[in-house]
């Protein structure tokens, strides 16, 4: 393990160094692989990247070394343990600088994070009459629990429309806010066209009327940095199997005065102070809401891949990554009956396309003949899907390790789909 980083940091990009692409992929075994008799190309990334070797090797080192249960055991494995889960929560608190540690909650992915909010925080304060806005590019796990909790309480749910090419009207959000709004919920990247939401100031209008915003930075956490305390969010949630950590990992930040004040999201052992058969008093952050035995091993994973992203230097990887996305626009558009759903001026990591005639499914099918994986399908976000009148795309999404020679192979495969169905 102790080997791996150290070749990492001497191959770690320096200011005037061009993306070193071939050295990076090196580190993701899963590349190495044909399917189909082709080399792997992995254009799936917006539904979960790759695991670099430095996070595999720390997962293994824990489960054959240090696998025990944290917190509760006053022996040599438990509080090993017990350190590299406490070290990687450290390490998210640095990733998206919250103030706090205790700001930081251990889940197991973003759509846990959602609704540890909601249940948390929206079904304590959330009431008959209340409004909570969202925005028309919600991947489900930002629309399905709010809606639950409408029907609940008797709240209306409020939609920010978008235009054709994908992006927010921030007219008409503004217009959405009024008195009776109590919380704002949004996207800071949408999963399936990659538009940029201006966060930033959402969050400012939304806080002119007392409301507290929740960020699902699930698309954005892989592409580029996080600072909670500049965005001053209320909250903000992310997978970790979407920047490079074993499924199962993920966070929700909470500013930690909001964290106090909500309930719990579940209820069992590690979050409590004392149980008594009359009351239950609950522990302190983060533990009132990291009921039972966690994810150890794959947050200690998470934590190592925050690690690898900070080695390797994730302004070169962000600049390399947009370069792919530009150059993939380019090719793509360029190919006749093809046609790019999305095209908002700031984008991360995301391109949908439809071809005339043609379902997205069976593009899927035909590139997976090639050796290309890509996402085919409405990506969780039907209401997306509806507004641009598709039942689903096809989706290519980017990540540093992949190269401009995997996306002409792509254009290739799109021109064989082409070929057969038109």
């Amino acid at each position: 393990m102790a080997a791996i980083v150290e070749e990492l940091i001497s191959i770690r990009p320096k200011p005037s160094d061009g993306w070193n692409v071939e050295r990076i992929r090196k580190d993701f075994p899963v590349l190495r692989q044909t399917v189909n008799g082709k080399p792997l190309v992995y254009l799936d990334n917006a539904a979960s990247s790759q695991v670099p070797v430095m996070v595999i090797e720390r997962g293994a080192q824990y489960i054959e070394q240090e696998h025990s249960n944290i917190h509760r055991g006053v022996h040599y494995l438990s509080m090993r343990a017990t350190t590299a889960y406490e070290g990687a929560r450290e390490k998210v608190k640095r990733f998206i600088n919250a103030r706090d540690v205790k700001e930081c909650i251990f889940v197991r992915g973003a759509t846990e994070g959602v609704n540890l909010v909601m249940h948390g925080y929206g079904r304590k304060f959330i009431g008959e009459g209340d409004e909570i806005i969202i925005s028309a590019l919600e991947h489900h796990a930002n629309i399905v629990p709010w809606q639950m909790l409408c029907e609940e309480r008797g709240a209306k749910l409020r939609v920010i429309p978008m235009n054709d090419a994908g992006e927010l009207l921030m007219d008409e959000y503004q217009a959405l806010l009024n008195e009776r709004t109590k919380f704002v919920a949004v996207t800071h990247v949408s999963n399936a066209l990659g538009s940029v939401v201006p966060v930033r100031d959402v969050i400012e209008s939304a806080h002119k009327y007392g409301a507290p915003v929740l960020i699902d930075g699930a698309q954005w956490a892989p592409h580029a940095r996080i600072d909670v305390q500049d965005l001053d969010c209320d909250f903000y949630t992310f997978s970790g199997h979407k920047i490079f950590a074993p499924t199962g990992s993920g966070v929700v930040y909470g500013k930690a005065d909001l964290l106090e004040k909500m309930n719990p999201f579940q209820g069992g052992g590690d979050m409590i102070k004392s149980v008594t058969f009359e009351k239950t008093i609950y522990a302190d952050l983060p533990n009132k809401f990291e009921a039972g035995t966690p994810a150890i091993a794959s947050q200690i994973g998470l934590g190592a891949a925050i690690d690898y992203l900070n080695i390797i230097g994730r302004e070169k990887a962000a600049a390399y990554e947009h370069q792919l996305l530009s150059y993939a626009t380019e090719r793509i558009s360029a190919l006749e009956g093809v046609r790019i759903i999305g095209t908002a001026r700031e984008k991360l990591g995301v391109l949908s396309f439809t071809i005339d005639g043609v379902h997205p499914h069976d593009i899927g099918t035909i590139l997976d003949q090639q050796g290309i994986a890509v996402r085919a399908g409405h990506h969780c976000a039907q209401p997306v899907m509806k507004r641009f009148n598709l039942p689903a795309t096809a989706r290519a999404s980017f990540a540093f390790y992949n190269t401009t020679e995997e996306i002409d192979q792509l254009i290739n495969a799109i021109e064989k789909v082409i070929e057969v169905f038109v």
